[in-house]
């Protein structure tokens, strides 16, 4: 079992700081707080059973693993989309 610190987990997840401050707060996590020179610091415990299904879960909401030519071709669209929205919004900035 690993202890680790609230920024630290959110780090590790990707979450932001608040929202594991209310996981901790909701019980949705296991934690301990620890009085360290005055202050009380929220540590996480961080099963090793835990850590290996919440990787398991990003994997699959990962999707299928793309070929570098599927995954050129998405970004190429998603770059057209994105020149399109600017157009757009310049069109409209132009206008007022």
């Amino acid at each position: 079992m690993e202890k680790v610190t609230l920024r630290e987990y959110a780090k590790r997840r990707k979450l932001s700081y608040f929202k594991v401050m209310k996981m901790v707060r909701g019980g949705e996590l296991k934690s301990e707080t620890v009085n360290e020179e005055g202050k009380e610091v929220a540590y996480i415990l961080m099963d090793d059973e835990i850590e290996k299904e919440i990787t398991k879960n990003m994997q699959e909401q990962g999707g299928k693993e793309l070929s570098l030519q599927e995954e050129n071709a998405l970004l190429k669209e998603e770059i057209l989309k994105l020149k399109e929205a600017l157009e757009r919004c310049n069109r409209r900035t132009i206008l007022a």
